[in-house]
């Protein structure tokens, strides 16, 4: 199908007023349907919504890509709907742990996955600076409240990651291109070094083990 007959087929099955350069736009990843529009989309493609989400990041997302209404997800979770879609249209999930729990099952989240629909990814990227070059034991209870992976697991990890980290200190290396001073870089070299630390933690994990 061309993006004209899409356009077409939003128009005449759903009423959408959808011209064919914005589907060009989504196709592109330009720009973002609404979820009324993805629903049709998909609807118009012989498909599920969640097949056109290939790489769900967001809350939103996510629940589009498993076909649950903002009031069917939020009866699940025990919140009003008012309360769960202040969340998601924020991008900042503050759920308790059962909700959070129930929210991973629901959505089919890996722990990685949680962490970012949570958005606090650089929260737990600034913890793990601090347990790689610090002391780690210090910050199993502050990853655990981000990362939903049980607590002492959580404690190896941690403890595998700044030994690792701490070797290359002591062999000279690092990892990011920055050399030693990387844990106190700023700007694209410190956000590279960030990045690197959460890398290799999601490596350990699930090399290790899984989210609960």
């Amino acid at each position: 199908m061309l993006p004209g007959h899409v356009a077409y087929g939003l128009g005449a099955q759903y009423g959408l007023r959808v011209s064919a350069e914005t589907v060009i736009a989504w196709e592109r990843g330009l720009a973002v349907p609404s979820e009324h529009e993805l629903t049709a989309l998909a609807g118009v493609l012989w498909c599920s919504p969640g097949e056109l989400l290939t790489a769900a990041r967001t809350l939103r997302e996510h629940r589009v890509a498993r076909e649950l209404a903002v009031e069917e997800l939020a009866r699940l979770l025990g919140l009003t709907a008012s309360a769960y879609l202040r969340m998601e249209e924020s991008g900042r999930w503050r759920g308790n742990e059962r909700q959070s729990a129930a929210l991973s099952e629901l959505l089919g989240l890996t722990a990685a996955g949680f962490v970012a629909v949570s958005g606090r990814e650089e929260e737990l990227a600034e913890l793990l600076r601090g347990a790689v070059t610090t002391r780690w034991q210090a910050h199993v209870r502050p990853v655990a409240k981000l990362v939903p992976l049980e607590r002492g697991f959580l404690q190896d990890v941690l403890e595998q990651l700044h030994a690792d980290y701490q070797a290359l200190m002591v062999s000279t290396l690092s990892w990011s291109s920055t050399g030693t001073e990387s844990a106190g870089a700023t700007g694209d070299a410190g956000r590279a070094f960030l990045a690197r630390i959460v890398e290799r933690f999601w490596q350990t994990a699930g090399v290790q083990g899984t989210a609960v």
